[in-house]
């Protein structure tokens, strides 16, 4: 009755007590054919092995290895030392698989020794550290335990081999790259240096760094410029003064002969006077110019006083012609005369001054473009030197990592157990034979168990019979069974009929 109704604990007892043996027998023909199917196989030995790989003696810290990712070089070296032409040098060594030389292609040989070879990885007790290969495991399978043990000692030696080769390989490698991107980033940058030193020379003085200095420049520059400005405007002033003195001095000198003319001395006295007082709104009255109109200012004071006085007395001529030059005259020509030296010495120096000013005002309005390509220089220039520097530090790296691997200094791998010598057969595993064959015997048993009951329509309780008839079990009468209705599969029930009053009904197969 399996799927009619929901089953309890109790009906699957009672099914397992009714179908036991079709679980028993099952289980004890299949394991015993599984062991005696055991027995027969042929037996295979599996050689194993421990390779450490063993940090560098110096920390990595100071000297960085060159080897690289240790799993990745691990799975390389798996890959060709497990190649085809490896393994088969492997079979003709040590004459494998004689029988089916020649008979099978020398490709499927090699296939089957490949499957009987495993290396894996250990994997190391921190997870986190996952690049980390703190060894691996080289198991080889064969029909007998030395010829196991030889196999897995030869693929060793040829782990421990090609190891040594891909380091030196890489160091190699490694080196001789560095070294041409050294050369390369040196002439890169040599040409840099050469581009930047002619452009500061071409633009000496427009430069960046030197605006502040320029500035600075220009400010002193328009400070002489305006001293010697104010310097050569007094000049002029002199030389004007001292042409109108000279004028009045040598028309005074004509008229001495005849006497000096009072309106004339008045004119000069009047001059001096408008001079003085314009000195004595720019200097002090201990001034030089100062002192000197006061001077003359007395001076031509004093001679009108004595023409005045000439005035008064009588007249006196010797026929003679009063000489027109007089020594005050002469003097006056003599300041004229070092006045325009000095106007043309200020000239010059203003002259000077304001072409010294012009150039530099020229660098100062040249320096932004100047700054444009001086930046665009210094960047090419710093991105060179950055790249030569760290390909300087990594030949110094390189250098150091290759002396390491010449000491043997650097990651190795040693053997940590040598390859075993079993002494019992990895495969067949009989005791694993027998219990497969017991699982698989008690799984066909339950399977025909499964499909017996699923076709048995037997009534076995009250509630197979409420189940079928949708009517509820008042009583339930034992059957009275004879020793051979016993034995058979079948039972007698009486069940109530819509009365109330027993029916007898024989239940059976």
């Amino acid at each position: 009755m399996i799927g009619q109704r929901e089953l309890t604990i109790e009906d699957y007892k009672s099914i397992l007590q009714r179908r036991k043996w079709l679980l028993i027998i099952p289980a004890v023909i299949f394991s015993v054919v599984a062991y005696t199917t055991a027995l027969f196989l042929p037996s295979r030995y599996t050689s194993e092995t421990v390779v450490l790989v063993e940090a560098p003696a110096v920390s990595s810290d100071l000297v960085r290895p060159i080897g690289g990712d240790t799993n990745q070089r691990l799975a390389t070296m798996r890959e060709e030392i497990l190649s085809r032409t490896r393994l088969q040098q492997i079979i003709e060594k040590f004459n494998l698989y004689r029988e089916d030389v020649g008979k099978h292609p020398m490709e499927e040989l090699v296939a089957r020794l490949r499957s009987s070879i495993d290396v894996s990885a250990v994997r190391p007790m921190d997870r986190t550290n996952a690049s980390g290969l703190p060894g691996f495991t080289i198991d080889v399978m064969a029909g007998r335990p030395q010829l196991a043990q030889q196999i897995c000692t030869e693929i060793t030696s040829m782990f421990l081999q090609q190891n040594v080769i891909v380091t030196e390989r890489k160091v190699n490698v490694t080196t001789d790259f560095i070294g041409r991107q050294l050369q390369e980033a040196k002439a890169k940058l040599d040409d840099q240096d050469a581009k930047l030193a002619d452009f500061q020379r071409h633009y000496k003085g427009a430069l960046p760094e030197e605006a502040q200095t320029n500035f600075s420049l220009l400010t002193g520059l328009a400070s002489q410029l305006d001293a010697v400005t104010q310097s050569l405007n007094r000049a002029q002033q002199d030389k004007l003064f001292l042409e109108s003195a000279l004028s009045e001095q040598i028309a005074a000198a004509k008229l001495s002969q005849t006497g000096e003319n009072p309106d004339i001395l008045s004119r000069q006295l009047t001059a001096l006077q408008e001079r003085l007082a314009s000195l004595r709104t720019q200097y002090t009255d201990d001034h030089p110019d100062v002192v000197k109109v006061k001077n003359e200012i007395s001076q031509l004071q004093q001679r009108m006083e004595e023409q005045a006085a000439k005035a008064h007395a009588p007249k006196e001529t010797d026929g003679r012609e009063t000489a027109v030059d007089t020594p005050q005259a002469q003097q006056l020509r003599a300041q004229l005369h070092q006045i325009d030296v000095n106007i043309r010495e200020r000239m010059g120096e203003q002259s000077r001054l304001q072409e010294e000013i012009r150039r530099v005002q020229a660098k100062l309005e040249l320096t932004p473009s100047v700054a444009q390509q001086y930046k665009a220089l210094t960047r090419d220039y710093q991105t060179a030197l950055g790249i030569y520097n760290d390909l300087l530090k990594k030949q110094n790296d390189t250098a150091m990592s290759q002396d390491l691997e010449r000491r043997q200094e650097g990651e190795q791998f040693r053997v940590l157990d040598p390859p075993s010598l079993p002494q019992s057969p990895t495969f067949p595993n009989r005791r694993v034979f027998a219990f497969g064959g017991l699982a698989g015997g008690l799984g066909f048993g339950l399977a025909i168990a499964f499909l017996l009951e699923a076709q048995d329509t037997t009534l076995r309780t009250d509630k197979d019979v409420e189940h079928l008839l949708k009517l509820p079990t008042l009583a339930m009468i034992p059957a009275i069974e004879t020793a051979r209705e016993n034995s058979s599969n079948g039972s007698a029930m009486q069940i109530p009929d819509r009365k109330g009053e027993p029916i007898n009904m024989n239940v059976g197969v």
